[in-house]
């Protein structure tokens, strides 16, 4: 039994190992950076940075860092489903070392994302560039997986419409999103929750398992109970197992509709396959396609097929002989000529059909997928 919206308190390593193997959809880790901090900081007018100076923080040298983070990505990926995935946050100091690792394990990375601070903290001594960003690495459980959860519309969605990119302008944790005990920070790399937010949108669904193995303040939870997800926190500190859970607590359970977390895409809606239009009398038989600007036209068969400079198949088939490749989508390639002598999309048609033919039971649904757009993945997938 899975320990679901539980923190569990000791070492993540030997947390892991008390879980199922294959149990959890997706994990987040922001592992220890190993920031090497060699002297305190100071600002012009000379107070103290609160700089990460925390005892988790401190490793006695590269190879001992290498070895723990060996340790804690072998567990995660015995605890990943075959189908999960798994993003993992750092600085230059150790995102190069993780990502290194992370490859000789066998995970097989499908992004860098970059996580860019719009108010990051200057650097005061003015000797180098301002550390505004901090690299996310996002990947698959094995080179060979051919299925995940990549919520490619809803992060569409996020981003205006328009596919979102690998660079993130998020500002860092501040104002009343920040914890504080007695006017101090309670964790020094406390993560906003917007991060969490695209993270977890990105890559599980509703009901889906995500594992935190260094659960800090809670943001992975907190975010998490929001999105109604599941949570599983691991924490060796006791003063954060009881900050995290604190607030997640306060976090009131979502009351919404479980709808209103998913993203509608054309592979949820009824299939129509396109003889179907030509047999229920949306086009004739004889009349013509054309690509969209008229100068490719094709003739429609009796039996649904259509041909076109001497290719005859279906309108995926011929749209795709046609411009030399090996497959194309003929629903958006084709276009007929309305009442009014417009070239209208033959997508917009199938829609009017599905419109007419609602609840007739006249109209093929698509296989369920698991509220999520599930995509297919090669080796190949630059």
């Amino acid at each position: 039994m899975l320990p679901l919206n539980t923190i569990l308190h000791g070492d993540a390593v030997a947390m892991m190992n008390t879980l199922p193997e294959k149990s959890v959809d997706s994990i987040f880790a922001d592992p220890p950076y190993n920031l090497q901090l060699q002297q305190a900081l100071y600002r012009p007018d000379q107070s103290i940075v609160d700089a990460v100076d925390d005892d988790w923080d401190q490793f006695s040298d590269f190879k001992a860092y290498d070895e723990f983070t060996r340790e804690w990505l072998t567990a995660c990926r015995r605890v990943l489903k075959d189908t999960g995935t798994i993003w993992v946050i750092g600085s230059y100091h150790n995102i190069f070392r993780v990502g290194a690792i992370m490859m000789d394990l066998g995970y097989w990375i499908l992004n860098d994302v970059i996580w860019h601070k719009s108010n990051p903290m200057p650097n005061f001594r003015g000797t180098r560039f301002t550390n505004a960003t901090e690299t996310l690495i996002w990947a698959k459980k094995t080179q060979k997986q051919s299925r995940y959860t990549f919520n490619y519309h809803a992060l569409k969605g996020l981003n205006d419409d328009k596919q979102m990119p690998n660079v993130w302008h998020i500002p860092l944790c501040t104002g009343a999103e920040r914890i504080k005990i007695d006017g101090v920070k309670a964790h020094s790399t406390q993560k906003p929750e917007a991060l969490l937010y695209r993270v977890i949108m990105a890559s599980s669904n509703p009901g889906d398992v995500v594992l935190d193995p260094f659960f800090g303040s809670g943001t992975t939870g907190a975010v998490a109970k929001k999105l109604k997800r599941h949570f599983i926190g691991i924490e060796r500190e006791a003063r954060y197992v009881e900050i995290a859970r604190r607030r997640i607590e306060r976090i009131p359970a979502p009351l919404f509709d479980d709808a209103l977390l998913i993203t509608k895409t054309k592979r949820d809606q009824p299939r129509v396959a396109f003889p179907k239009l030509v047999e229920q009398g949306y086009l004739t038989v004889g009349g013509r396609l054309f690509s969209a600007d008229g100068r490719i036209q094709a003739v429609i068969r009796a039996d649904g097929t259509i041909s076109s400079n001497g290719f005859v198949g279906s309108i995926h088939k011929v749209a795709a002989l046609l411009l030399g490749q090996p497959a194309h989508n003929g629903w958006e390639f084709w276009y007929y000529e309305d009442q009014t002598g417009k070239l209208t999309s033959i997508d917009r048609l199938r829609d009017r059909y599905r419109e007419d033919h609602q609840g007739e039971g006249q109209i093929e649904m698509l296989e369920p997928i698991h509220r999520a757009c599930i995509v297919e993945s090669t080796a190949s997938d630059g």
